[in-house]
């Protein structure tokens, strides 16, 4: 068993992106960081809980990954550039196997996307990630839930509803040797490239982690809007077709958490311009409605579309 100072000094070891605005990173009892000129500071934090966020039995290398890429996501829908990152690990115990496979997955992705580890904390107890992902804008320049408005047309970036299939694969079939619709699940993607390009085009955003109603119903809330969904429009992929009859893969697209897309609005004579920037994406930009000023989410035929189906940690 290692101890807590062989721990940290496995993450320092792995600790992502060497960044030169790291002046103190891990090692003493804070981080030092040098923001560029005129810039604003993004911070986003989020929990994993073993058997609330994810299965006992998903492996080291996918919790590390989805730890960090969680909150990609989150700095993804503000449009802003993520670069430093603090780890609060939680750990029943600490297996070396285990923390070097969660140390490569998590440091993995940071370095893929410019991540530099630059702090935490480890304590012992039930097993629980936290991770705070702090990120970069120019003034002014990112995104928000709160600025859409009537008339804005509502766009989604890739598929919905894949990971929800993913997790039922995994609960009923147990952890699978791979497939699109479970990698959706173990390996999500964050779309941090496309939200900052929308920065200065879309007048609100909100990632996809909580369901697609409810996440679009949180945007709408803090505008002050409501929209027109056309369900028709949502885009599934093909593996979600092939696995779950068609009521089925709509309602894990409407409902289903952990997507992790991103959902946003923007002026219709502004879509054009959309167009030309999303034809240089990785994955599929669909319209599937419009905002209104009366409140609520409703179908093509005015009927209210249910925003309860979401992940919710306190229901009730």
């Amino acid at each position: 068993m290692p101890a807590e100072r062989d721990i940290i000094d496995g993450f320092r070891a792995r600790s992502g992106a060497l960044r030169a605005d790291v002046v103190l990173g891990i090692g003493d009892d804070g981080a030092v960081l040098s923001l560029p000129p005129d810039s604003r500071l993004v911070a986003v934090v989020d929990t994993l809980v073993e058997g609330v966020h994810f299965p006992p039995e998903l492996p080291a290398r996918c919790v590390g990954h989805r730890a960090l890429a969680v909150n990609l996501s989150d700095m993804a829908a503000m449009g802003a550039m993520p670069a430093w990152a603090t780890l609060a690990l939680t750990l029943p115990a600490a297996e070396t196997a285990w923390l070097g496979e969660f140390v490569e997955g998590f440091a993995a992705l940071a370095e893929r996307h410019d991540v530099a580890l630059v702090g935490g904390d480890t304590t012992r107890g039930p097993l629980t990630i936290t991770v705070q992902l702090l990120g970069i804008a120019s003034p002014g320049a990112w995104l928000t839930r709160s600025n859409a408005s009537a008339g804005d047309r509502v766009f989604v970036s890739g598929t919905l509803g894949d990971a929800a299939a993913g997790l039922a694969i995994l609960e009923t079939d147990g952890l699978p040797r791979g497939g699109p619709l479970a990698d959706r699940f173990l390996w999500p993607a964050a779309r941090v490239d496309e939200g900052r390009s929308l920065v200065g085009i879309a007048t609100a955003a909100i990632d996809v982690s909580d369901g697609f109603a409810a996440d679009l119903g949180k945007l709408l809330e803090a505008s002050g809007a409501g929209a027109v969904l056309e369900p028709d429009r949502l885009p599934l992929s093909e593996a979600l077709r092939r696995r779950y009859d068609g009521p089925t893969a709509l309602r894990m697209a409407l409902s289903g958490g952990d997507d992790y897309e991103l959902c946003f609005t923007v002026p219709e004579e502004r879509v054009p311009e959309l167009m030309r920037i999303v034809s240089d994406w990785p994955c599929a930009c669909t319209r599937v409605g419009h905002v209104t000023q009366d409140r609520g989410l409703r179908d093509a035929a005015g009927r209210l579309i249910d925003e309860s189906g979401g992940y919710d940690h306190f229901p009730g």
